[in-house]
């Protein structure tokens, strides 16, 4: 679908002086540009897509060396034949010790039985999302990101059997009996489809030293025809922030 739309994965960024001149696509052909706008995680496209990094001066070499990275996501996606009509269309569980699953998760760097998720019931407001008494759903758990060193290949479906045991036992009581269709996403799919560093869900913490300036600029601060907008720039991450930066970006060019 992505090739048949006319897109194609781009692996390079050209540039020459202070601007970028070209995009390396398909491997080998390049489009020659003007402008470019990206909505890539920019600490990848700094890092894995502009090869020569000899125009970064000094502190843009450290911001980037010492960025801090968002937690992971794990997005397991399932239908129910089974109908929970008293669940809301947006339900967000917390476990018994939130304070040490956000240190397992930011610190340790490891996975924890005790999670936290955010549950999600479109059929809740529109019954189309699923057939007649049967129910839509998705959990998003915060996990991890790629800096972890998790094979997610070996303990993805673990993990999936954690998350249906919980809500089992919390906000969708049989539900393990009552799963039909289901998939699942992890860090890795963020890392390897997404391009995100590190598989990371909303590209860079937004802690005080990486918010509003100190964050990737809308316009680069290494090439002055380069445009950012999405979770990695200004002013953050989730659906507000991300749409916020496309309106900045209108107002800059």
């Amino acid at each position: 679908l992505f090739c048949s739309l006319g897109t194609w994965q781009v692996y390079r960024l050209q540039w020459k002086l202070n601007e970028v001149k070209g995009v390396k696509i398909n491997n080998s052909k390049i489009l020659s540009c003007d402008y470019i706008i990206c909505n890539s995680d920019p600490p990848n496209v700094y890092k894995n897509l502009i090869k020569s990094k000899t125009k970064y001066n000094f502190l843009f070499k450290q911001k980037i060396k010492r960025m801090d990275y968002s937690m992971g996501l794990f997005v397991y996606y399932f239908g129910s034949k089974k109908k929970y009509t008293e669940v809301a269309h947006h339900t967000i569980f917390f476990g018994n010790a939130y304070e040490k699953h956000l240190k397992k998760i930011f610190e340790e760097k490891i996975l924890s039985n005790d999670i936290s998720y955010y549950l999600h019931r479109p059929s809740a407001t529109d019954p189309n999302m699923a057939p007649e008494d049967h129910d839509a759903f998705y959990v998003l758990v915060p996990v991890p990101n790629n800096l972890s060193k998790i094979n997610w290949a070996k303990k993805g479906e673990e993990f999936k059997r954690l998350v249906l045991d919980k809500m089992d036992k919390s906000v969708l009581p049989g539900i393990k009996d009552n799963v039909t269709n289901d998939f699942y996403l992890t860090p890795d799919y963020f890392q390897n489809d997404l391009a995100t560093l590190h598989g990371s869900g909303f590209s860079i913490q937004p802690k005080f030293s990486q918010s509003a300036y100190f964050r990737f600029h809308n316009q680069s601060e290494i090439f002055k025809n380069l445009y950012f907008v999405g979770a990695g720039t200004h002013p953050g991450a989730g659906i507000p922030g991300v749409l916020s930066s496309a309106k900045v970006l209108d107002n800059l060019l």
